[in-house]
């Protein structure tokens, strides 16, 4: 396995495929124009969405293989290693990416809206499956910011690229929520799993030992990314992964109030809470009375 390729600007992106950069901060690659395609791993210091046609072996990802159909999207972010690693190369490649340098959203209101677009923290086993309709939906979008790219930098170069990326992103987020709707069942199935997972988490010595669980920590066990398996949890449930967290540490509380005669700071640190008043304050947000009011009160019925 070769060395991880360490790309940080758009420029070497462009001179590692023998492409000419039209602009420092972003780039569209259609990848029949290159002659053959190195296979290595790289590091990215920018923005990158690929659409790749033909795959030639398991791309990495960070720690794992993942071996994708043709034609899904795969998002990955400033810092994020991807590639394939096996030292060949690929002759006449196809398919496409667009790159963009944190450096050209900085200080616009679009900036401040990456955060909404999580899927650039997904694993790429997690990739976006697209129909056909859709596919040329994001193909569009993609001739859009190439056309922009043939012209001369002006004043007006970044907006319009800014809003064409925006555009993108935003398709992408409605085709990831189709994405969730269609597999439905399956994620049902991650929801049983989840509530599973944390009975038995508060079943065992682990909350004394470890303190509550952490959304990233139910996402790995369940073999997910935290972000995928947080945004799959809200929506097919309405609630965000931590509020499941929550109601799960609270029906063990209520359990333990009405089933042993042990005081709230003792079940407090038997379920995870380093302090005490951390459990009242979150057991009176959620049920509405402090953990003593609830145990009178239901003692009393």
């Amino acid at each position: 396995m070769s060395e991880i390729l360490n790309l940080k600007t758009i420029h070497d992106y462009n001179e590692f495929l023998g492409l000419e950069t039209l602009n420092p901060l972003v780039s569209f690659v259609d990848f029949s124009k290159v002659a053959v395609l190195k296979h290595r791993c790289k590091c990215f210091g920018f923005y990158a969405i690929f659409l790749k046609e033909k795959i030639h072996g398991p791309l990495t990802y960070g720690r794992s293989k993942y071996d994708y159909q043709e034609g899904t999207l795969v998002f990955i972010a400033p810092g994020q290693i991807g590639g394939i690693d096996d030292d060949g190369e690929t002759p006449h490649p196809q398919g496409y990416a667009l790159l963009f340098h944190p450096d050209l959203i900085r200080g616009t209101s679009f900036a401040h809206r990456m955060k909404d677009y999580t899927f650039f923290s997904y694993e790429v086993n997690e990739a976006l499956h697209m129909s056909e309709r859709e596919r040329q939906t994001i193909f569009n979008c993609f001739r859009e910011i190439e056309e922009e790219l043939q012209h001369a930098i002006d004043k007006h170069s970044r907006s319009i690229i800014i809003s064409n990326i925006e555009v993108l992103l935003n398709h992408c987020l409605r085709f990831y929520d189709r994405q969730f709707t269609t597999r439905e069942a399956i994620n049902t199935d991650v929801l049983a799993r989840f509530e599973a997972l944390l009975s038995d988490y508060f079943d065992s010595p682990k909350p004394e030992q470890l303190g509550l669980p952490s959304v990233a920590w139910c996402a790995d066990q369940l073999h997910f990314s935290a972000n995928y398996f947080g945004d799959l949890v809200k929506k097919q449930t309405g609630k965000s992964a931590i509020e499941h967290i929550h109601l799960a540490v609270i029906n063990k509380v209520k359990d333990r109030l009405l089933e042993t005669d042990k005081t709230v700071s003792e079940i407090a640190y038997e379920v995870g809470f380093q302090y005490p008043h951390h459990l009242s304050r979150l057991f009176k947000k959620v049920a509405g009375c402090t953990p003593n009011e609830y145990r009178i009160q239901a003692r009393t019925f």
